[in-house]
């Protein structure tokens, strides 16, 4: 069993998700209370360790109104155990699981002895999920989230990881907050990165289910076909 899973991501209409410098300011007031709605009724939220380094996030409910207990549970997939032991995802605002992987486990003979450290350190302050593979194993790590009661899981994840999680068949819907502006650049992050596939073919098909206009900015909600 895994949880639901919702990537939720805003873009610009060319489909980057951030400048060549890692700016991402991209969506208006509207889509970010609509963002903190869904952040309100799911069990749990999961970025990468690059949106953990780039931008220090909260992962909580603050732009609405709500009450400490209406924070999900914050994941972060964390291969080498970088995540720095004062940034805000550690704070007492929730919950925080981390996922790392095998050379984080000081039993295994290919280990890192300074992410096994690390790891030691980060789970004084969170629950570490340890991997059987490098990297993290994210079937596996969705199984167990799962078994922590994570029934429903926003996606908030960069171009690797999000890329990552759909070839894996592990993105059950996909929220898209399309903003009116072109930002250009080959190094300008994309919605999907990572390998990608050879074949079209092989390409994640999609439903459209709803879409609307929303402040300055336009919404599609998709369901994934399995």
């Amino acid at each position: 069993m895994k949880p639901y899973v919702i990537l939720n991501v805003a873009m610009t209409l060319d489909g980057k998700i951030a400048t060549k410098t890692g700016s991402s300011e991209i969506s208006g007031k509207e889509d970010l209370e609509r963002v903190h709605e869904i952040r309100k009724e799911v069990d749990g939220i999961m970025v990468g360790i690059g949106t953990v380094l780039a931008d220090d996030p909260r992962l909580s409910v603050h732009k609405i109104k709500a009450k400490k207990e209406d924070n999900p549970i914050r994941v972060v997939v964390d291969n080498k155990a970088r995540t720095p032991l004062n940034f805000r995802i550690l704070n007492d605002d929730a919950e925080t699981i981390i996922g790392v992987s095998s050379i984080c486990d000081e039993n295994n003979p290919n280990c890192d002895m300074d992410a096994v450290n690390r790891a030691k350190e980060l789970s004084k302050k969170a629950n570490l999920f340890y991997s059987s593979e490098e990297p993290v194993d994210l079937v596996e790590f969705m199984e167990y989230l799962y078994t922590k009661g994570i029934k429903t899981l926003m996606l908030e994840g960069g171009s690797t990881l999000n890329f990552s999680m759909i070839s894996d068949n592990l993105i059950d819907e996909v929220k898209i907050c399309i903003a009116p502006m072109i930002v250009g650049g080959k190094d300008s992050k994309t919605f999907f990165d990572g390998d990608g596939f050879d074949n079209m073919k092989d390409a994640v098909q999609l439903k459209l289910e709803k879409s609307y206009p929303l402040g300055k900015d336009f919404i599609m909600e998709y369901k994934v076909l399995k």
